[in-house]
């Protein structure tokens, strides 16, 4: 590598630099200055009086907010937008000593909390990845976190090797290296390369595994010879083995002798697995042990394989990345999988996103209390005490388990594995500082190891494979930090950590189910996939079949015992279940689970069971990832009642309601929720995806914005919407549309014309016009469905004998492949006909409708000839009225709010979203404004695309929120917004919601919410206050859906459509009018001051906390404990600020976090 700078301009750069003292202030920016001149990097720019302009400057502005609601007016003292962040200090300490690092770690405290300070505008491509801090004089020191989302920084490339000593400038290296972070900083993401280098390797591996069972070997010997292979090649990388000793084996035995391959390999790997001296590479191996080399049967291989082996093991396997190499070695190893290794993985950026809250951040936290005791204690002189704190934290670190109970290939549970090491690694760097090496000599053999780490799997090959990984993960990191392994033997332990089992039922036997022709039942085996001819994407292979199975005697699996739990657990919903796990299996999971509903995803299985071991003490925290209907109704009862239990409730303390993700089974973009939960009543962190962009690899950059809070049961902060109860006044008025299960069933006008329509007495009634989503959100189709509900096929047969062909040719085929005893037998109904809404729509002339998932919450009506699609929802009701609420940004909050999501789109369920809603009281005073409004802008829209068969609704809206936003209408957007008349439909809308507010009395929130952006569709980047309005509307709504669920109790029910409803029924009057504002929840008094613990740890955490929830002086901290502990608060605020978690602000004598 050819250094950048002249040796002697470093000299020069180190004689002017090196042990320099002065102020930080006066020296900071010269040596910045002088820096870049060095590395020929651009210089800082002078800054502008429009911050957002100051993308490279010294003393960059910030407005940092704090917990107390107050902000901090700081300025960076060196900012480059999409790089770093940097903090100078002038410590003028020795290098290493205490009071030097104490300096730093307060700098890398205070520069994280510049980047989470940073506006939203700044941090449009994600938060910069790097922190730097430079004490002028002495070091430099880098930090990353390039997941970009500003979670914890951590050093880079590691604990050894992140400080950068002046006289380092002289390398090569650490030249190219600063300069990087400067320009591209992004390429010194080491998980890029790894990426690049794992793919390589599997795809090689890929195809000598399809040669050699081409050549007839069993899959899964070919599967265990591959990994002990791949493993040698590892060994010898990290010089476990003599370098280059097994390439060269390999390449000598090619071109001498291919016949001597199988004894060759077998006589080293039983010398790997015993240890001791090879004659072959006249060296003495250490002993391997561990398991896999058991049993060795090497296979032969032709010279063309040999090669195939040869290259590689040319690869770098010091970089192949744990956290990938897993899921790619699966799909390479599995001839069912193969056609998956192109197809896109779970990216590691993704994984540390639920990682780190899970386990990380608790862990930190932990270590940030044991620190901040260590230096109370040093204070004191007490120097063996502060050791041994971090020594007991060091044992607790190294024997804290983490489960996976869904593991896979470990990719969660590696990533965990670094992570607690890169932890370990600085709690063995602060005892090394204070006993002067002595301790790192004594703890040697005590580290965070393969053991803690366990995982549940049902497929043996992926559980094999989670154990590999874990040990290349685990020698990687220690090979990294010393640039060596001289591990204790044997190298690897059988810990038997990773068990392929079931993780939910376990059974005393299980047979084959039989079909009528006592043939085994199968279904598609979930993994096999094939390219598809037409799309050239992965798509399921039938072929592949797996063995449905009837179980005796099931009973609850047990999982091991874990502090901390974490997976991914498969993405099942609860119509599919049966299909891909089988009927016998779907039984005996319920018969063993029955306090979960039958409704709900597969994944909640492993919530429920997790959230128990939480709130029994078994396990600190939980966090998975689950599929984004988490939210809705039919999953929420498996979360509500943990979070609402009065004696052990656990809380939501962490999470993502819709983030990107990429389905392991075929690589297909889905989206999912992350959550995380711990026990008690508490606030939580809730992140919000609002921005994303693609990168070069598989993952999406994604912005997100935080909010702190109790966190409910629909991932929501703020108005508990999903506490709301379903209200009588709504019920049975409503219904998704008709679900076909035959596509055979719908006709076009020509061939309902073919089939006697217009023609033949009685077919208008059998042949209807039909919509669905897309006819509503784009423009009507013309289609109609032949709709045969209430009649039996011999009536058909005789009085419409062109309608009973039709129908036996298209439906009957497709229906008696159908698995449904129901849909075979009555193959000329649809799957469901929706009788109750056939009952409620009778008599109407027209009906409410709207699209189940749709980007716009947009309501209609529809003439009562049409037969509506099970992707819509209908109301039955004819009052314009009742469609004005549903069509203000009132009810469109609540639907937002209530209802749930399909990928990125707002899912509308009727259930929660109209059930649950109060409408306003309906006065015909009200009523008659509301619904005149409401009738002109379905008239509007309607006329508008009859008129331009082009203009589409979503498009209408698209430009609605557009001049609502004041953005830029490109060309085509005028042409829509000409068309669509936009304009106008925007005032009728403002008009529209005006009246709809003052029909609930609160026209004070009017005046806030109505004409701004987020009207029909979610707006994730609101104003605060706008946010802080809608707010206030959803906590209204939530007191007036008390209010009516009280009033139902009593028997007064105001119902929306009575003379359908409660025909017999009295409609009571009441004047409850809707309240302006409900009251806000206030903190429960306390109940008596707390005592003050009494270890130094726990002190500091109780301050911490109380910290976390406002600022304090000395004196009101004191004050929340028994016995005003000043001193002993003051002490620990001391501690906590020397190790950079709180900061005493002189001007109001308080303290913060930071």
């Amino acid at each position: 590598m050819e250094p950048i700078a002249d040796p002697s301009a470093v000299t020069d750069f180190l004689k002017r630099w090196k042990g320099s003292s002065g102020s930080e202030r006066s020296n900071f920016q010269s040596f910045i200055r002088d820096l870049c001149a060095l590395l020929e990097l651009p210089h800082p720019v002078p800054g502008e009086g429009d911050t957002s302009q100051n993308a490279y400057v010294f003393e960059r502005f910030i407005a940092s907010a704090r917990v107390d609601g107050n902000t901090d007016n700081r300025y960076i003292d060196l900012y480059r937008r999409d790089c770093f962040v940097l903090e100078g200090k002038q410590t003028g300490k020795a290098l290493a000593s205490k009071s030097q690092q104490n300096a730093i770690n307060a700098a890398v405290a205070q520069a994280e909390r510049y980047i989470r300070g940073l506006p939203q505008e700044e941090v449009e491509h994600g938060r910069p990845p790097f922190i730097v801090i430079v004490d002028v004089g002495n070091a430099i020191y880098l930090y990353s976190e390039f997941t970009r989302t500003g979670g914890n920084y951590v050093p880079f490339p590691d604990p050894r090797h992140f400080e950068i000593k002046l006289e380092d400038l002289h390398k090569p290296k650490v030249q190219h290296r600063l300069r990087q972070l400067w320009m591209d900083p992004d390429k010194l993401d080491p998980s890029k390369h790894a990426a690049r280098v794992t793919r390589e390797v599997s795809t090689k591996l890929a195809e000598l595994a399809k040669s050699l069972e081409h050549s007839g070997y069993d899959v899964e010997r070919v599967a265990s010879f591959l990994k002990r292979c791949l493993f040698t090649m590892f060994a010898e990388d990290v010089e476990l083995l003599p370098k280059s000793s097994f390439q060269d084996l390999l390449v000598e035995i090619k071109d001498r002798n291919p016949e001597a391959f199988p004894q060759a390999l077998k006589s080293l790997w039983e010398n790997m697995n015993a240890g001791g001296y090879s004659e072959r590479l006249m060296q003495t191996i250490k002993r391997f042990n561990g398991g896999l080399f058991k049993n060795i049967d090497p296979i032969p291989l032709n010279i063309q394989q040999i090669q195939l082996l040869i290259d590689a093991a040319k690869a770098d396997w010091r970089f192949v990345e744990p956290a990938i190499f897993g899921t790619l070695l699966e799909r390479a190893l599995d001839p069912r999988e193969r056609h998956k290794l192109g197809a896109h993985y779970t990216p590691r950026a993704y994984v540390e996103r639920l990682v780190m809250p899970t386990l990380i951040e608790p862990l930190r936290e932990q270590w940030g209390d044991i620190r901040g005791a260590a230096e109370t204690l040093l204070r004191q002189g007490k120097t063996d005490k502060a050791l041994q704190e971090i020594q007991a934290f060091h044992y607790k670190l190294c024997e804290t388990k983490v489960l996976d109970p869904a593991c896979g290939s470990a990719n969660f549970l590696y990533v965990a594995l670094e992570h607690m090491k890169r932890l370990e690694g600085e709690v063995l760097g602060f005892m090394s500082e204070l006993t002067q090496g002595q301790w790192v000599l004594e703890s040697e053999g005590l580290t965070v190891d393969p053991h803690q780490f366990l995982g549940l799997e049902i497929n043996p090959r992926a559980a094999q494979i989670a154990e590999l990984v874990l040990w290349i993960g685990y020698l990687q990191w220690h090979y990294r930090l010393s640039d060596r392994l001289d591990l204790p033997e044997p190298i690897l332990r059988d810990f038997k950590n990773i068990k392929c089992q079931d993780a939910l039922i376990e059974y005393e036997s299980r047979e084959p189910e039989l079909d009528d022709n006592d043939e085994p039942v199968t279904i598609w085996d979930g993994i096999s996939m094939k390219v598809s001819p037409t799309t050239g994407e992965l798509i399921p292979d039938e072929t592949g079949r797996a063995t449905v199975y009837r179980y005796h005697d099931p009973c609850q699996s047990e999982w091991p015992e874990a502090d901390y739990i974490i997976g991914n657990p498969p993405f099942i919903g609860d119509k599919a279940m049966r299909r891909a796990l089988g009927t016998g299996y779907v039984d005996a999971l319920r018969q063993v689970w029955k306090e979960i509903p039958e409704s709900t995803d597969f994944v909640m299985y492993w919530w429920h069971i997790a959230a128990v071991k939480v709130r029994d003490g078994r396990a600190n925290s939980f966090g998975f990832i689950t599929t984004n209907s988490l939210r809705q109704t039919f999953n929420r009862r498996v979360i509500e009642p943990h979070l609402s239990s009065a004696k052990k409730p656990i809380s939501i303390s962490f999470a993502i309601p819709d983030h990107p993700w990429v389905d392991s089974n075929d690589g297909a973009a889905v989206r999912i929720a992350m959550t995380v939960a711990s026990a008690g009543d508490n606030s939580g962190t809730l992140k919000q995806v609002y921005q994303e962009n693609r990168g070069n690899d598989d993952a999406r950059t994604v912005v997100t914005k935080t909010r702190n809070g109790k966190i409910y049961s629909d991932l929501t902060i703020g108005a508990n919407v999903a506490a709301a109860e379903k209200l009588k006044a709504n019920s049975g008025i409503s219904s998704n549309g008709v679900m076909l299960a035959g596509s055979g069933f719908i006709v076009n006008k020509e061939q309902a014309q073919y089939l006697g329509l217009g023609t033949n007495e009685g077919i208008n009634r059998i042949i209807r016009n039909y919509r669905n989503g897309r006819d509503l959100a784009q423009q009507p189709r013309g289609a109609m469905v032949i709709d045969l509900f209430g009649m039996e096929p011999s009536d058909i047969r005789i009085k419409h004998p062109a309608i009973y062909q039709w129908i036996a040719d298209r439906v009957k085929p497709e229906r008696d492949n159908n698995r449904r005893k129901k849909l075979k037998e009555k193959w000329w109904l649809f799957a469901e006909p929706r009788s109750m809404w056939r009952t409620a729509n009778a008599g109407l002339n027209r009906f409410i409708a709207t699209v189940e998932t749709t980007k716009h919450r947009v309501f209609q009506f529809l003439e009562s000839d049409i037969l509506p699609d099970h992707m819509l929802i209908n109301i039955a009701t004819d009052d314009p009225a009742i469609l004005g609420v549903l069509s203000s940004r009132i009810h469109v909050a609540w639907s937002l709010a209530t209802g749930g999501t399909l990928e990125d789109r707002p899912r509308y369920n009727k259930t929660r979203c109209l059930e649950t809603f109060p409408f306003p009281n309906p006065t015909s005073a009200i009523a008659q404004p509301v619904g005149s409004i409401s009738e002109h802008i379905d008239a509007h829209r309607k006329r508008q695309q009859a008129k331009y068969p082009d203009l589409t609704q979503t498009g209408m809206y698209n430009i609605l929120e557009k001049l609502r936003a004041d953005k830029e209408l490109s060309e085509s957007d005028k042409d829509i917004h000409q068309k669509g008349l936009v304009s106008i439909l925007r005032e009728l809308h403002d008009d529209l919601d005006r009246a709809v507010f003052e029909a609930y009395g609160w026209s004070d929130l009017a005046n806030k919410l109505v004409g701004r952006p987020g009207a029909t569709t979610p707006l994730p980047d609101k104003p605060a206050d706008q946010t802080e309005a809608e707010e206030e509307l959803l906590m209204r709504l939530v007191e007036l859906n008390k209010q009516r669920a009280e009033e139902e109790s009593r028997g007064i029910v105001r119902w929306l459509r009575p003379d359908y409803q409660a025909p017999y029924a009295v409609q009571t009057e009441v004047d409850i009018a809707p309240k302006a504002a409900a009251a806000k929840p206030e903190a429960a008094p306390n109940k008596g001051k707390a005592t003050f613990p009494k270890a130094i740890p726990d002190q500091l955490r109780v301050l911490r906390e109380a910290l976390a929830e406002r600022s304090h002086t000395t004196e009101s901290l004191a004050e929340l404990f028994k016995r005003n502990p000043r001193k002993s608060v003051e002490e620990g605020l001391q501690s906590l600020a020397a190790v950079g978690i709180a900061e005493y602000e002189s001007e109001t004598g308080t303290w913060h976090t930071i």
